[in-house]
Order: structure tokens, then C-alpha cells, then sequence
């Protein structure tokens, strides 16, 4: 029935994430034991995602509107070169969409339901009018055609300008019709996740606690505000006495919520391995960032990435292809929106 797959909200009923339910969904057609262990599963889970994959591909657009990605690329371009921070906010947008991958999170609130803009893991997002650009000159150059799940992750991928770090963007996603900000809630890891609690939270999306810290990667540009990092840097022991000093001054014990600090001290608007150096140096931002570092299994991981770029582009390259892959709709599920922040 692909009625009850156009909306993210029944793509998840009990708060499973869309990967689990479309999972759940196939075991139960393959007459797969319902008493399934975590073993058998991430098995299973690769077996799906090809599956899914094999209905995207990076040629998606070629013959229906073969401009799409050099526009979307020259809007990204124009949008990053206007404001730094841009670039940052753009990724968080697919982060923060994905896992799910239908765009649900560009759909306003309506008078029938909240959205998933104004839930909580999503207070801070912006970059909304970027996209709205980039929908609007798509319509005019192939009105109906490119999805506005589509175009977030290819903007996800151009919004890193050197060429270094780039991937293969599969395409074809379609649009689901709702959003459900209780789906959100449930579903993107909170910055107070400690190390078992984070690759719990991507375990189940699939990934590997190797595929988790290389996606942390991404804290390597962008902000993050005080009310997010305050208890790390008045309560927490595991930081650089120096550099929480400097943050307080931003980030008083009261007030301030929403002062900016950048995730990556040192070079915080430059994609590099800085962030991985910064962990080991006790200087990761956020709680869930330090725990990456924390004299636990991901130190090694952390460790090889702080010294070897080259692994660090590929993991992350690697890993972001997959993450695009998480539950899209396709086929005749869900719509191609003419507004991205509202269903046709």
C-alpha cells in the first residue's frame, strides 16, 4: 500500500524510524522470525538498503531536466560565498532530514498539525530560504520534475566547496505529504548522548560506530548554541580548563541560549580534521562530541582520522552515500512538491 508510506509520521508508527519499519515490513513478507536478534538484523539491513538504492540513481535528472544539479550547485555556490556559516547549515538540513530522506523537514506548521521545523532537535535549523531559491529556479527550468528531497542532499554535498570532499548523489527520492515532529523527537541523536547511547542511535539506523564518528565529521564546520553545550562546560571535568574559560564568557550560567560557539575551534570554518585533534585535546563542543574521545572504543577511530585525511574523505564520503540512502520514497509513494514547504 503505498498510501501508508507517503508520510513520514506512518512510515514510523511506535516511533520506530522509517529504516526499521520498511525492515520490520520485508522480514515479515520473507516470513523472517519476529524474535529477529541485533545479529541476524544487521545483516538483513544491507540486503534493504540495496534494494533501495536500486531504485536511485546519479542520473536520475539526466534526460527530464539535465540543468538540475549545475543549478543547485551555482545557488549553493552564490548562498555560501554570501555567509561562510551557510555551508554548515545547508549539511545539517540533510543530517536533520535524513534519517528519512523525504524533505519532511522543510514542511511549515499547519492548522491540522505541527511540522518538524519547531521541534526541538530542529529549533535551530536555517538555510530554508536557500532552498526555497533553488526550488523556485527548478520549477521555472522543469516545473514538476526534481524533488525537493532530491535537492537536499545534493546541496548537503555541494554546500562543502572543496572539491576533496564530494560523494556520488544517488537521486530519485520523492516528497512525503506530512511531517511529525514526534518522529523527530525520537529519532535525532540529543548532544547529551553519551558514547553507548550514540552508536545505539545509529546502530539502528544501520550504521557502524566507524560510520557514526566519521558522520561527527561534520561538526568540523557550523555553530552550535550555548544552551546546547552550557552543562559540558560548567559541570563536565573531561574539557580544557583554557577553553572552557573562553566559553563562559559567551555562555554565562544563566541566559544566553542562544549564543553561538563554533563545534570546531580551531578552524571553524574549514573542513578538516581539526575536529578529531580538538577531541583529543578535550576541546569538543558538545558532550556527544567529547564522547567520541572519552577512553572509550571510538578512541582509535578518532585517533586514525586525526592523522589521515585521506580516511577521513573516504569514510565520510562513504558514509554520507549511505546515510542518502535511508528510507526514501520512490516509485509512486509521496509527491514532487511544487513548494517545498507545503504539500501540492
Amino acid at each position: 500500500n503505498s498510501t501508508a508510506l507517503t508520510t513520514k509520521q506512518a512510515r514510523k508508527p511506535y516511533s520506530l524510524s522509517a529504516s526499521l519499519y520498511h525492515i520490520i515490513i520485508m522480514a515479515r513478507y520473507y516470513s523472517i522470525p519476529s524474535n529477529l536478534t541485533t545479529i541476524k538484523f544487521c545483516l538483513l539491513f544491507p540486503l534493504l538498503v540495496g534494494m533501495v538504492s536500486a531504485q536511485l540513481s546519479s542520473d536520475f535528472y539526466a534526460t527530464s531536466c539535465p540543468n538540475a544539479l549545475s543549478t543547485i550547485k551555482s545557488a549553493v555556490e552564490s548562498a555560501v560565498s554570501s555567509e561562510a556559516r551557510m555551508g554548515a547549515s545547508l549539511l545539517r538540513l540533510h543530517f536533520h532530514d535524513c534519517f528519512g530522506c523525504d524533505a519532511s523537514v522543510l514542511l511549515d506548521d499547519t492548522t491540522t498539525g505541527q511540522g518538524e521545523k519547531n521541534a526541538t532537535p530542529n529549533a535551530s535549523l536555517r538555510g530554508f530560504e536557500v532552498i526555497d531559491t533553488i526550488k523556485s529556479k527548478l520549477e521555472n527550468l522543469c516545473p514538476g520534475v526534481v524533488s525537493c528531497a532530491d535537492i537536499l542532499a545534493v546541496v548537503a554535498r555541494d554546500s562543502l566547496s572543496a572539491p576533496i570532499w564530494s560523494w556520488p548523489v544517488d537521486l530519485g527520492r520523492r516528497d512525503s505529504i506530512t511531517a511529525s515532529s514526534a518522529a523527530v523527537n525520537s529519532n535525532i541523536p540529543s548532544p547529551t548522548l553519551d558514547l553507548s547511547g550514540l552508536i545505539n542511535a545509529f546502530s539502528y539506523k544501520g550504521f557502524t560506530a566507524k560510520e557514526m564518528v566519521a558522520l561527527s565529521g561534520s561538526h568540523t564546520i557550523g555553530q552550535a548554541t550555548c544552551g546546547n553545550f552550557r552543562t559540558r562546560i560548567y559541570n563536565e571535568t573531561n574539557i580544557d580548563s583554557s577553553y572552557a574559560t573562553s566559553l563562559k564568557s559567551n555562555c554565562p550560567s544563566t541566559g544566553g541560549d542562544s549564543n553561538l560557539a563554533p563545534l570546531d575551534v580551531t578552524s571553524p570554518t574549514s573542513f578538516d580534521t581539526a575536529y578529531y585533534t580538538n577531541l583529543i585535546n578535550k576541546k569538543g563542543l558538545l558532550h556527544s562530541d567529547q564522547q567520541l574521545f572519552s577512553g572509550g572504543s571510538t578512541d582509535s577511530i578518532v585517533t586514525n582520522y586525526s592523522n589521515n585525511v585521506g580516511a577521513l574523505i573516504t569514510d565520510f564520503a562513504n558514509a554520507m552515500v549511505k546515510m542518502g540512502r535511508l528510507s526514501p520514497l520512490t516509485g509512486t509513494s509521496g509527491q514532487i512538491r511544487k513548494n517545498c514547504r507545503k504539500a501540492n
